[in-house]
C-alpha cells in the first residue's frame, strides 16, 4: 500500500463530479468499455473471459472480495479523465494542495538546536509547485519514498522555514511513522 500515493489519488478522485459505478456488472462493462474487450480485462483483473462476460450480462451480481477490490480500483483509476486531469492541472499551477498529516517529524540543523524527533499534526497548504512536484513524481511512478521526500522538502520550506522568515540554517526534514495523511486540492 502506497501511503502518499493513495492520498494524492483519494484527493484527485474528490474532484470528481459524477460518482463511479457501484455494481460489479456496472464496473465491469465500463472496463469491457474502456479496454475495448473482455479478453484485456480479464487479463488485467486475473479472471476467465467467461467471468468477465458474466458479470457484464449481471449473471453473477457479487464478485469476491479481492476481486470487488481489484475491480473498485481500476474503474476509480480510469473514472473521469478530464476531471481528473483538470484538478491536478489547477492545484499544480493556481491552487497548490493542502496536506494534513500526523506524523513523527524531525529535522537536521546546526548543533545547538533541539532537533529531536517528535510527533506534530500539521495542516499545511504547500504551493503549487510541490502539488506539481507529486504530481509529476507520481505520474513517473515514484515510489512513496520520493513522494514523502518532496512533502518533507514543502513543510520544510512553508512550515518550518516559514518562507524564508526563520529557520534559515535548517538542512533537512525528515518525517517518519505517518499516523494519518491525507491531502485536499
Amino acid at each position: 500500500m502506497s501511503l502518499f500515493g493513495d492520498g494524492l489519488e483519494a484527493a484527485v478522485q474528490k474532484a470528481f463530479t459524477r460518482p463511479a459505478p457501484k455494481s460489479a456488472g456496472a464496473q465491469m462493462r465500463y472496463l469491457v468499455k474502456q479496454l475495448k474487450g473482455t479478453k484485456a480485462v480479464a487479463q488485467m483483473l486475473r479472471i476467465s473471459q467467461r467471468t468477465v462476460e458474466r458479470y457484464v450480462k449481471d449473471q453473477i451480481k457479487k464478485p469476491r472480495p479481492d476481486l470487488a477490490a481489484r475491480l473498485e480500483r481500476e474503474v476509480k483509476k480510469r473514472w473521469q479523465p478530464q476531471i481528473r486531469a483538470r484538478a491536478r492541472q489547477k492545484a499544480a499551477t493556481t491552487g497548490g494542495i493542502v496536506i494534513d498529516t500526523q506524523a513523527r517529524m524531525g529535522y537536521t540543523a546546526p548543533i545547538g538546536s533541539t532537533d529531536e524527533d517528535r510527533v506534530r499534526h500539521l495542516t499545511v497548504a504547500l504551493p503549487p509547485h510541490y502539488a506539481a512536484r507529486l504530481f509529476d513524481a507520481q505520474e513517473a511512478g515514484a515510489r512513496d519514498q520520493q513522494l514523502q521526500q518532496i512533502v518533507a522538502e514543502g513543510l520544510k520550506e512553508v512550515y518550518f522555514q516559514d518562507g524564508g522568515r526563520r529557520a534559515g540554517s535548517l538542512e533537512e526534514v525528515r518525517i517518519t511513522d505517518v499516523q494519518h495523511l491525507e491531502f485536499e486540492l
